[in-house]
């Protein structure tokens, strides 16, 4: 195969434990993510010539590969939030296409929740007050009031209104429901998402996402190695990435995330339309980022996320499931959670997913999924397209 042609594949996809996790460290669960995902695709550590991973150790990559056995020839630190895995998705098939890399790890393992509960760290981590940061920092301004004053904005000028962002809470825990993996599985109302603790106006304790430990692993290879797979490929089919802002005074528009331009050039790598797509994997830290992400794909118009979410076509039932295992609001939330939504979209497409199995009229199982993932403040975004 001429290099620059090569297809590219996901060969292997797994999960380390999550939930709650507190008997381990981070580094065991990106070893047991990595040997999970080595499994599943019924290949061995030696093919691995690549690693993607970030947020680990001082030298984050090299630690990680270290403890993994690895010496990769290939490797990718990008760290740009919940967004990096999926912008390093799009880099390792860049590298693989381009023949510099035969199969590339992508993994990441967190004990967030532990941490705090042994007192290792406080559940305010900072991002600092250096650099632009600076002009925010001493007004208090935290990275859940800049999510909150996102949804505010969107609020005033679509009217959408805070039950139709409580939906996507709901919905997700429907989801959850069905995914024997999920932390939080009981069924929530809207009622429920309202009556919370206030965080941020207009965000309750049920429009933030909950705080997990856990690690996931996802391995992409050359098509040649398809056939000593164990499992069936889903193929990468077109990716995109973009960067916004890093303070708010720089960001635009608080109702257009960078999935707007990331999710476009996704699309139109993979040659295929927002129309086409089965189901959505979307980073939710927050409900108002499914909802924003929504329109910026263009699964609805801007300003119509609201009522596209509130009639249940979330549901993995629904017109158009998405977060099909409960998301970062129900299901588990880490840290970077974007390698969790190429985790699930994979087990969708593959049918996979038991109970929450998404389905075509007919019967059938999908054809095409997205994988979007978003990090900082809307600050990044990374959009793959999948297909089998």
């Amino acid at each position: 195969m001429r290099p620059g042609n090569r297809k590219v594949a996901v060969a292997g996809v797994a999960l380390s434990d999550c939930g709650r996790v507190d008997d381990t460290t981070p580094y065991a669960l990106h070893a047991q993510a990595a040997r999970r995902a080595l499994a599943d695709a019924g290949l061995d550590r030696a093919l691995v010539d690549g690693l993607a991973s970030a947020g680990l150790g001082t030298l984050a990559p090299v630690e990680v590969a270290e403890y993994l056995g690895l010496r990769p020839t290939w490797v990718d630190s990008t760290s740009v939030g919940g967004s990096t895995w999926e912008v390093m998705a799009a880099h390792a098939a860049d590298a693989i296409a381009a023949g510099h890399a035969n199969a590339v790890l992508l993994v990441y393992g967190s004990t967030a929740r532990a941490d705090i509960r042994a007192g290792r760290r406080t559940g305010d981590l900072p991002f600092g007050a250096r650099g632009p940061l600076q002009f925010e920092v001493p007004y208090g301004h935290t990275l859940i009031a800049k999510y909150a004053m996102a949804a505010r904005r969107h609020m005033i000028e679509h009217g959408t209104t805070i039950e139709q962002l409580a939906q996507v809470a709901v919905q997700a825990r429907a989801n959850a429901a069905l995914n024997p993996e999920a932390m939080f599985r009981d069924p929530i109302t809207v009622d429920d998402v309202l009556s919370g603790p206030m965080i941020a106006d207009p965000f309750t304790k049920l429009h933030c996402c909950i705080r997990s430990d856990g690690g996931a692993a996802v391995l992409l290879v050359a098509e040649e190695y398809v056939r000593d797979c164990r499992t069936a490929p889903v193929w990468i089919l077109g990716t995109g990435e973009h960067l916004s802002h890093a303070t708010m005074s720089e960001w635009p528009d608080f109702t257009v995330s960078p999935a707007a331009v990331s999710g476009r050039l996704a699309f139109e790598r993979a040659g295929v339309r927002p129309a086409e797509i089965d189901f959505a994997e979307i980073y939710d830290a927050f409900t108002y980022m499914t909802l924003v992400t929504l329109e910026d794909l263009g699964f609805c118009a801007k300003g119509e996320g609201g009522a596209f979410a509130e009639k249940g076509r979330l549901l993995v039932s629904g017109e158009l499931p998405v977060n099909t295992d409960g998301g970062g609001l129900s299901a588990q939330h880490p840290g970077m959670r974007g390698l969790f939504l190429l985790v699930e979209a994979v087990r969708q497409l593959r049918g996979e997913a038991g109970e929450r199995q998404v389905r075509r009229p007919g019967g059938e199982l999908p054809y095409l999924g997205v994988a979007s993932g978003t990090g900082g403040w809307f600050c990044s975004s990374g959009t793959v397209v999948l297909g089998r």
